[in-house]
This record gives structure tokens, C-alpha cells and sequence, in this order.
């Protein structure tokens, strides 16, 4: 999600519909990875499984992200907007680093990932209808995206080696069947939801960019011992290079003036009274 937003703000097409599409199926996705991933974890390292304790460990993922998207995130934004909330008041940029940390403890108490915690504590701390915190947040983002994240993915380029950790043949083959993979099942899965022609491949190519998740997730599987250094550098490469790919093809349609989804409703120029354009045209104008 991180790196796909960071598109859309930058081509100034967040707010379209083919934006909340892919967004909304980029949550569900990460969603779905995670759970699997801290499954995976669980199992890592084990000679011998251990039936109960990777159930102790999904069910208590699945509860903490139950939990994190349904009561807790209420709970939060009544404490968010309450007369007692010293802290919120003087130091919102406290306050919401104090709910980070709180999740963070709750998941490391429970041996969730943290990433997790991090998703739901900024999932509870943004209020849908007035924009609490906003001036906070945008200030621990402008610090994140100025130090913390460029040092994190310092770190993960310390890992990659290039001369031991590098297989040609492994990351071609990885790249292309993962996108022809991905292509393929977002096309099929588009056609039944109604989409159709260069719909199906702008979704396609779009979804298929891993972004920072995907390097994420090679770094938590590596780390755990789950992958090796040749498929943890095969990951990064086509998280990096899946991204670009993304955004280079939508610069590509905006460019040429194409419409990234078709307009769902259609309506006959004849039947517009003079001067007004039809749906489709003003929709392809937004987008």
C-alpha cells in the first residue's frame, strides 16, 4: 500500500475511483500475507512441530487483528476526543506515538509481528470524520519518511550481496512466473467483477507491485531463517522492480490520455441537453 499511495499522490489520481480499487485490494492482500507470514514464523526453525503452539500463535494474530480493526480502533477514538486526554491535547505527537507503542507491546506480549501493530495503531489513531491529529501525524511522517525509512532500507541493502546472494537465472524466473501469475489471476478475477480490456491490465500491473510490503516481508522471512540469501535478494529485486514497473506503465496511460477504468454507467450523447458532455467523458476527465 505505502509505495502504490505514494504512486497515486504523485500522478494526483488518489481520489479516483481506480485508486480505491486497488487500494482496497491492496489492504485485503496484506492483510491475507501477514497471517500467512506469522504462520510461517511460527513454524520456522523447528525440527519438530508443534500443533498447539502454532495454533496459540495464529489464533492470536487473527484475535489481535480482529480486534485491532473492530472494538479496539472505537474504543481508541473515544479516548482520541475525551476531556480527560491530557496528553492528546498538549502533545498529539506523543500521544499518537504512545498508542504506536502501546500496540507494540500488546503484539510483542502476545509474539505478533510488530508490523501488524504498527498497521492497526495508525488504523485507530486516524479519525474517518474529523482529521484529529492530522498536524501530528504529518510531522511523524515527515520524520519517518525523512530518517526511519531510509535507514530501514539502508539496513536491507546491507543485507543484499550481490556477488554470493545473486542468481541470475533464480530472480528472471521468479520475476516472470510471479507476474505472469499475478497478471493472470487479477484478469480472470476482473472479468468477474465486470472489468474488461485495458481495465484488466491496468489492475494487473498495478496490484502486482510489491512495494515496501514486499520487502518487508522478505526481510521478516530471511531474518527467521524461513528463506535463503539468494531468495531474499530475488524478493527485493522484484519488489523494486515490479514497483517501477507500475508506475512507469500509469504515467504511461495518463499521458496518453486513456482512462484507467472504463466509466461503469454509459450515456448517449443525443440524449445530454447542448453543451453538456457525456458521463464517460467527464469521468475520464477526473481520472
Amino acid at each position: 500500500m505505502p509505495v502504490v499511495s505514494k504512486i497515486f499522490a504523485d500522478l494526483k489520481i488518489l481520489h479516483t475511483r481506480f485508486a480505491r480499487v486497488v487500494l482496497g485490494v491492496a489492504v485485503l492482500e496484506d492483510m491475507v500475507l501477514w497471517l500467512a507470514l506469522a504462520l510461517a514464523t511460527a513454524m520456522a526453525g523447528k525440527t519438530a512441530l508443534n500443533p498447539r503452539q502454532m495454533a496459540y500463535h495464529l489464533i492470536s494474530t487473527l484475535a489481535f487483528f480482529a480486534l485491532g480493526l473492530t472494538i479496539i480502533p472505537r474504543i481508541i477514538k473515544r479516548i482520541n476526543k475525551a476531556e480527560f486526554n491530557v496528553l492528546a491535547k498538549n502533545s498529539p505527537v506523543g500521544y499518537a506515538i504512545a498508542v504506536l507503542l502501546a500496540y507494540c507491546v500488546v503484539a510483542g506480549a502476545l509474539d505478533v509481528s510488530p508490523v501488524f501493530a504498527a498497521f492497526l495503531a495508525g488504523f485507530a489513531v486516524v479519525h474517518k470524520k474529523r482529521r484529529l491529529f492530522a498536524d501530528a501525524l504529518d510531522a511523524i511522517g515527515k520524520v519517518s519518511f525523512a530518517f526511519f525509512i531510509p535507514v530501514y532500507f539502508a539496513i536491507v541493502g546491507l543485507k543484499l550481496d550481490v556477488t554470493r546472494g545473486f542468481s541470475l537465472r533464480m530472480t528472471l524466473a521468479f520475476i516472470v512466473g510471479s507476474c505472469f501469475v499475478k497478471v493472470a489471476s487479477v484478469s480472470l478475477a476482473g472479468r468477474f467483477a465486470g472489468f474488461r480490456g485495458l481495465d484488466l491490465l491496468n489492475l494487473a500491473i498495478t496490484t502486482n507491485a510489491r512495494g515496501g510490503p514486499g520487502i518487508v516481508l522478505a526481510s521478516v522471512a530471511f531474518d527467521a531463517g524461513i528463506i535463503s540469501l539468494q531468495f531474499y535478494t530475488t524478493l527485493v529485486l522484484a519488489a523494486i522492480i515490479t514497483s517501477q514497473i507500475a508506475g512507469a506503465w500509469l504515467d504511461y496511460v495518463l499521458r496518453k490520455g486513456l482512462p484507467l477504468l472504463t466509466p461503469s454507467v454509459e450515456v448517449a450523447p443525443d440524449t445530454l441537453p447542448a453543451g453538456q458532455t457525456t458521463f464517460a467523458a467527464s469521468t475520464v476527465d477526473r481520472i
